[in-house]
Formats: C-alpha cells, sequence, structure tokens
C-alpha cells in the first residue's frame, strides 16, 4: 500500500469509505480507470477534513453512476450530459460525484466550452487551480499513483492560490467566486499573478458572464461551508454579491442569522451522521431580510426552481410543527423525546435551536443531540444480530427499538456515597501526638 493510500484510508469516514470500496470493485470489474480528484485531494493533502468525493473515470460517468447507486443503495441528485458526470446521495447523507476525464476549450471568455473525452492528465491541466488539479489512482494496475501535472502539491506546502492558466478566470468567470471562497475557507494567499489576473478580470466585469445556474452552484457550495457567513462577507467586500441580488448588502445581509448558526451547530456533536440540508437553512436566512419582491427577483437571477424555492416555506412549517410538539406535557421521558426529534432533518432542529423563544424545546433539542442521540447510539446492530434476528426484518427494528427506548429511560445507578470516619475526639488525638 502507497502511502497516499494509507492517508486516504485514515481521512475517509464510515460512509465515504463504503462509497470508495464499491466504485473501485465496480471499476474493477469493468476494466475502467478511476481517480480521486479535486477538492478530496486536496483537501486530504493539505490536512483538512474530506467533505466531498471527487471520482473522475476515463468512460461515460452517468452510465457508471447508474451501476454504484443500485450498488449502494444511492440516489442520483444531479446529472449533466455535456460533461458525462453525475452527483450521488447515500442515504446517510454522504454525497459524491463521478465525471468522465474531459477537455474543456473555451471559444470565448465566458462563453460554453468545447467538451471532448481526454485522459485525466489532460482533465487536470484544465482545471481552475493547482491545488485542485492532484489526482490519486484507485485502479489496480496504478493504485496510489500521484498525479501532480501543474504542482498542486507544492502550492499546497505554501499555501498559495494559484490559477491553472493565465486565462483561468477569463475561461469560467465563476472561478472569481470560487477563488475567494477558497481563500476564506483555507486561509490562503492569492499567488501575484492570479491576483492580478483576477484584478483584470474584475476590471472587465467577467462577473457579468457567469450563467445563472453557475450562481446557484456558487450559493450551494457555500452553503456547505463552515461558516457560511464568512464566505458571504467576503463576497460582499468584493463586490460580487449584486449578481444574486443588489439588495444583500449591510443589514439585509443578516450576518446575525449566521453568527446564530454557528452557535446552534456547536451543539452538534462532533463525528456522527448527523444530516443536514444545508442549502435550505442557508437559503431561510440569506432571504430572511429581503422583501417579498426582493426574494422573487433573488430566485430569479439563480434561476432557482419551484421546489429549490419553496424549501424555505416548508423549512419553516416544518420548525413550527416540530416545536408544537415538543411543547407538550406528555413527553415526560428521553426515548419520548427521543421519538419525536429523530425522524426530522437535521436543518428544522438547527432553525428551532436558533429561534425558538421556548425554553423547553431548546432544552429538549439540546438533550437529545448531547445526551440522547449518543445513548441510542451505543445500541448496535451487532447487538440485535446477537440475539438470532435478521437485519431489516420488522422483528429487527422493533427489537432494536424496544432496546434503545429501555437505554434511554434506565435509571442512572445510585452510587453509595463514600463513608466519612467518625470524628476522633481531641483529648484523644492530643494523648496520641503524646
Amino acid at each position: 500500500m502507497s502511502d497516499y493510500m494509507f492517508m486516504l484510508e485514515n481521512h475517509l469516514n464510515a460512509g465515504q469509505a463504503k462509497c470508495l470500496a464499491a466504485l473501485q470493485a465496480s471499476c474493477d470489474a469493468a476494466g475502467v480507470n478511476v481517480f480521486l480528484a479535486g477538492g478530496a485531494m486536496r483537501d486530504m493533502l493539505g490536512g483538512f477534513p474530506i467533505r466531498d468525493l471527487d471520482f473522475v473515470v476515463e468512460t461515460n460517468g452517468i452510465k457508471l453512476a447508474n451501476q454504484i447507486a443500485a450498488a449502494l443503495g444511492a440516489s442520483i441528485t444531479s446529472t449533466d450530459e455535456i460533461r458525462k458526470s453525475a452527483e450521488l446521495s447515500m442515504p446517510g447523507g454522504q454525497t459524491f460525484q463521478i465525471a468522465m476525464a474531459r477537455s474543456e476549450k473555451f471559444l470565448k471568455a465566458g462563453g460554453k466550452p468545447h467538451i471532448t473525452p481526454a485522459s485525466i492528465h489532460e482533465d487536470l491541466r484544465c482545471r481552475d487551480f493547482t491545488i485542485n488539479s492532484i489526482a490519486l489512482s484507485l485502479g489496480k494496475a496504478s493504485k496510489g499513483l500521484l498525479l501532480d501535472p501543474t504542482n498542486g502539491l507544492g502550492d499546497l506546502e505554501r499555501r498559495e492560490l494559484r490559477a491553472v492558466s493565465n486565462y483561468a478566470l477569463y475561461d469560467d468567470p465563476v472561478r472569481l467566486w470560487r477563488l475567494i471562497r477558497l481563500k476564506v475557507r483555507l486561509g490562503f494567499e492569492i499567488e501575484e499573478r492570479t491576483l492580478n489576473q483576477y484584478r483584470n478580470a474584475r476590471e472587465a466585469e467577467m462577473e457579468r458572464h457567469v450563467p445563472p445556474r453557475a450562481l446557484f452552484q456558487q450559493l450551494r457550495a457555500t452553503a456547505n461551508e463552515l461558516n457560511p457567513g464568512d464566505v458571504l462577507k467576503a463576497f460582499e467586500d468584493e463586490k460580487l454579491l449584486p449578481a444574486i441580488s443588489p439588495a444583500l448588502t449591510g443589514p439585509k445581509l443578516n450576518m446575525q442569522g449566521f453568527a446564530k448558526l454557528q452557535k446552534a451547530r456547536i451543539n452538534v456533536p462532533f463525528g456522527i451522521e448527523f444530516a443536514v440540508d444545508n442549502f435550505a437553512i442557508f437559503l431561510q436566512l440569506i432571504t430572511e431580510k429581503l422583501t417579498p419582491k426582493e426574494r422573487s427577483a433573488m430566485m430569479k437571477a439563480i434561476e432557482a426552481t419551484r421546489a429549490e424555492s419553496d424549501c424555505v416555506s416548508k423549512l419553516e412549517a416544518k420548525a413550527r410543527k416540530l416545536e408544537s410538539a415538543l411543547k407538550s406535557a406528555k413527553l415526560v421521558k428521553p426515548s419520548q423525546v427521543y421519538n419525536v426529534l429523530a425522524p426530522e432533518p437535521g436543518e428544522t432542529l438547527l432553525l428551532l435551536l436558533m429561534r425558538s423563544q421556548q425554553r423547553i424545546v431548546v432544552d429538549r433539542i439540546r438533550n437529545y443531540l448531547q445526551k440522547y442521540l449518543l445513548a441510542a447510539m451505543e445500541v448496535t446492530d451487532k447487538d440485535i444480530e446477537a440475539e438470532g434476528l435478521k437485519p431489516g426484518t420488522p422483528k429487527f427494528k422493533q427489537r432494536k427499538a424496544e432496546k434503545v427506548k429501555a437505554r434511554l429511560d434506565a435509571r442512572p445507578k445510585k452510587v453509595p456515597p463514600p463513608a466519612i470516619p467518625e470524628p476522633v475526639p481531641v483529648a484523644a488525638a492530643a494523648r496520641g501526638r503524646l
């Protein structure tokens, strides 16, 4: 095993490792070369947590994605027929992308690229920044081989953001947004030539050539940042937000709301699977202070679909309904609170933590996240299998629910207080000293 494969395995969580193993098995069976590239390699080599997996295959990515989805029970959330790529989502919330290795040539600045299938080396040389142009081979013949044609590893060590080509920001102006977002997230400096290219592109108003759906994707990427408020503030400082909505400035940017979101996230224990639709809660916060007219204009500017626009109202309706349920005096036992909150999506819980004025609602959500959820996780599938029950069957689920209930409602064992020695009379103590 190469050092890079060892490093990768130590960076992946359980869901990511499952995705990786299934993809490798499918590609080996089909005789297809597969590579891990982009953000996953950047984060792994830079010492950051791997958030998303981006796989590149030297074949049709959509066709392979359908096979992987069937093998993992995942769902395909979006496809790009031109680039032959697909994004998949696992039941636990883990997302990953499978894309065809391709060459992109732009005939004019900000125009649509001419896309053709290519080798992995050509694919890496057509990317935006050098730190995103690193790949790791996962195929049998070259497993663990690092591909770095633009010396992205060196830029990671120098903590610099450098464009792959002199026209990277002109060819695809959405990279202007990506450059600022990565600068905030990683804390890197922008290399001098790339900074000059950025300034020249802004002077030429290249941000006006970004397609609406590309703006939408940048908002979605911002929503998935650990601190989206900081990224939005940087966009405001760089005067990039007017492309989405001229109203998003000053108090209407709702920085106070994003600060509350960060405080609410502290209650989620580290390392557990807690699925959250970050975009739904992000969209709720970013549009909260806009008028209905301004909100409608913003959705039009990013070409949001009806379902994407309605996610805010649906989230608020779910939060109101859950708040009403949590105020009930009938919720006496921990297992009852757990049963109410366990089926709810993470974004609903976070929104209530931020907004609810009911102390009992906030306390019950915090107890669920910090106590009940962890206690319920102590009851594993292996414990139920040991009783001779088959996973996935109704009896298995019923028995697990019973054991979780018993674990949550069990009274803590009383520990007897330590024995206190009887005091020694002063006179007797004095005689002892003599």
